[in-house]
């Protein structure tokens, strides 16, 4: 877990003339997971889309696994092995649970296959011909989720997938993401769940108005309760 998955240097973000990420330093190894914490408004959110270049216009250095993709366009970021699991969920209301499954196509080799993502949620299976907006919110979540697996992306991002969810559902969510963890996965959380993303990340980067304000990492989170309260009053 040393090497350098992803590196994002100096990355500015607008939507329309809204300045929203002011320069933003950090970097994700292999096998790692990051979360980023900050309250509504923080800059979460347009990060992980500005990695895709799903906002109006970007600038800085975005580097997946050694390529330059700041000039990219987002279906040619998405075949570098990135999956993308946006906060709307995305869930089309005329497909099966398992048609949506099946509807992204691969962007890179080593999807995981239907009986594998099943075994991992076995409620999708049980729900496999169901409307996919019938589902529970928690099971739109994991569809969500799985989704992406089959498309051999290996840098996941995840934004606010703990969010208006029951416990139990939050839980099977974390299991979920040690497991993608221990097989190899990279992951990049966007949270305000604090609770949530304490046991599961490697580093915690805390942004505040399009910033970064504070990084540490999982071992030196006792230190830094009084100032995570601080910025996230938890």
């Amino acid at each position: 877990m040393t090497a350098e998955l992803l590196s994002v240097r100096g990355l500015h973000a607008f939507y329309g003339e809204s300045h929203i990420l002011h320069g933003l330093d950090f970097n994700v190894n292999h096998a790692e997971v990051v979360t980023l914490l900050g309250r509504n408004g923080a800059g979460r959110t347009t990060t992980l889309r500005a990695l895709l270049g799903l906002v109006g216009k970007r600038s800085g250095s975005v580097t997946i696994n050694g390529r330059e993709a700041i000039s990219l366009s987002t279906h040619k970021i998405a075949r570098l092995g990135v999956g993308y699991c946006p906060e709307e969920r995305g869930v089309y209301s005329s497909l099966s649970t398992e048609e949506n499954l099946l509807l992204p196509p691969p962007v890179s080799p080593g999807g995981m296959s239907l009986e594998e993502i099943y075994g991992m949620f076995p409620n999708l299976k049980e729900r496999g011909a169901t409307q996919g907006t019938r589902l529970s919110g928690g099971e739109q979540q994991m569809l969500a989720v799985a989704r992406i697996l089959r498309t051999g992306a290996k840098l996941l991002l995840l934004d606010e997938i703990s969010e208006g969810l029951a416990p139990v559902i939050v839980q099977a969510l974390s299991r979920t993401i040690h497991t993608l963890r221990q097989k190899g996965y990279t992951i990049v959380m966007a949270e305000q769940n604090f609770r949530f993303a304490a046991p599961l990340a490697d580093r915690f980067y805390v942004m505040e108005h399009g910033r970064i304000v504070q990084n540490f990492t999982a071992a030196e989170l006792p230190g830094k309760r009084a100032q995570l309260h601080e910025f996230l009053g938890v």
